[in-house]
């Protein structure tokens, strides 16, 4: 996979990825969506260039769109969270730091979405919280 600074797929193996290095540093989304779509209390991701992005392996991934705009990307076989892409930014991508296969070089910076965040998920870890976007 020469040329690509991050490889990463989903549990079962059959979808896989590389792409260049990352355009912003990680976050941890604390979203309803994002929520839902994990089954977890928050998804980190990472942005990258949608045009660095190659899929690779055996099965190409399973697009949901989620909400309006809004494009979930997935392992159909094992049900793998692995991409969010959204029209609002037509450049890039977010992959959940989780399908890395190095996901501690990844330390999200920040969390956001955090006027969604489940009342007990009040992360104590010094990172910056925003209510919603780095923007907002």
């Amino acid at each position: 996979m020469s040329g690509h600074n991050l490889t990463g797929g989903c549990l079962c193996g059959s979808v896989r990825y590389g792409t260049a290095s990352p355009v912003s540093a990680a976050t941890f989304c604390h979203c309803r969506s994002c929520r839902r779509a994990s089954g977890a209390h928050s998804l980190p991701w990472i942005t990258v260039a949608r045009a660095g992005l190659h899929w690779l392996g055996s099965a190409a991934p399973t697009h949901y769109a989620s909400s309006p705009g809004v494009t979930r990307s997935f392992c159909a076989r094992c049900g793998t969270p692995l991409a969010y892409a959204s029209d609002a930014s037509p450049g890039t991508l977010d992959l959940t730091v989780g399908s890395l296969d190095d996901p501690s070089a990844i330390a999200p910076a920040d969390h956001t979405w955090m006027e969604d965040a489940l009342p007990w998920d009040r992360p104590a870890d010094g990172r910056p919280a925003h209510p919603r976007t780095r923007n907002d």
